[in-house]
């Protein structure tokens, strides 16, 4: 069955490294940080695989290296079977039209010099896409599938509100006909109301245009709302991943555990005990050895501190970097 699975997806994230060089403050020494440490999963197609985990983290540099959008240090990234980083950059630029990102702020993706006729057609200009008329028909059909008026055309960015700006976001990424669509933190700047408007909206988009999502976000309640499958990031690794029910049901990951269990519970009747991690997260500056959690894992045994421990399928596609995993008894008291 798994073997079965390797071929069928869609894209695949094999061993990516991505490693930043940073001058000190005199300039006389250069510091290696590594922000994605050897991150592998794959996605199915018409599947939504949530990426989640605290703020720096790495998932946006993960996802900015999946796209090469930046250059990884190391890995591959197969895109329906090819390797985007043996491409050339016409090859590259072919298939650009076929990967398209969401971002997490509208009112930095969106360049307020250019009216919004003129943000939709751009990407339509580069790709050569029909004449005046037919991007002219293209943009009106998006604006009407994400709930903006086509009378709005002549209008500027500023002059939207948040919510509108990100429908107008979404629908610019969908201006080429993407098959793959990375929402990068793309509801974390509006508000409740809105995000839960915007996140209904993308679901209907996924069932009308048969699009496949990398969704990533740092709210637990998102994510369990969005995903088919979950992955878990900490510390630039990855550290579990899983089918959404079976990560909430069964959790293998001290980590993941801490971070469910921190998740918020609307009914005020139900009592969660909170999981406390003892300290901070480590530089990345100077990583520690071993398991990179150990120092706030409270399970953590010798081993930790000296082996690090490899991604491993425990269940049936449930995989965990934890040398313990399927031994603690890390129950959600919900």
């Amino acid at each position: 069955m798994q073997e079965a699975r390797q071929n069928d997806y869609f894209i695949k994230l094999e061993n990516l490294s991505k490693v930043f060089y940073v001058n000190s403050s005199r300039g006389l020494k250069r510091t290696r940080l590594t922000a994605v440490n050897n991150v592998s999963f794959d996605i199915m197609r018409g599947e939504i695989f949530g990426l989640v985990g605290e703020s720096g983290c790495g998932k946006s540099t993960l996802a900015k290296i999946a796209l090469r959008l930046i250059e990884a240090s190391s890995g591959s990234v197969f895109y329906e079977g090819m390797d985007i980083y043996k491409m050339k950059y016409r090859e590259a630029q072919a298939i650009r039209r076929e990967m398209q990102v969401v971002f997490q702020d509208p009112y930095d993706s969106l360049d307020p010099r250019l009216s919004l006729e003129e943000l939709m057609a751009e990407p339509l200009r580069i790709h050569n896409y029909g004449n005046k008329a037919q991007r002219r028909q293209r943009i009106e059909e998006l604006f009407l599938a994400v709930g903006l008026s086509p009378n709005w055309l002549s209008r500027y960015a500023h002059q939207l509100s948040g919510g509108q700006r990100q429908r107008l976001c979404i629908a610019r990424a969908l201006t080429l006909s993407p098959k793959l669509v990375v929402c990068d933190e793309a509801v974390s700047a509006l508000d409740v109301s809105i995000q839960a408007q915007i996140l209904n909206l993308l679901l209907d988009l996924k069932e009308q245009f048969g699009l496949t999502y990398l969704f990533i976000s740092h709210n637990l309640a998102v994510i369990k709302f969005m995903s088919d499958r979950i992955g878990v990031m900490y510390f630039g690794r990855l550290v579990e991943s899983a089918a959404t029910e079976t990560l909430f049901d069964r959790v293998l990951h001290p980590y993941t555990h801490a971070l469910l269990s921190a998740a918020p519970n609307p009914d005020p009747q139900k009592v969660k005990k909170r999981v406390l991690l003892q300290g901070s997260v480590p530089s990345l500056f100077h990583p520690p050895a071993g398991c990179v959690f150990h120092d706030r894992c409270p399970h953590a045994r010798g081993v930790c501190r000296v082996q690090e421990p490899p991604l491993r399928e425990l269940d049936d596609n449930h995989h965990v970097a934890c040398h313990y995993a399927g031994e603690l008894e890390l129950k959600l008291d919900i």
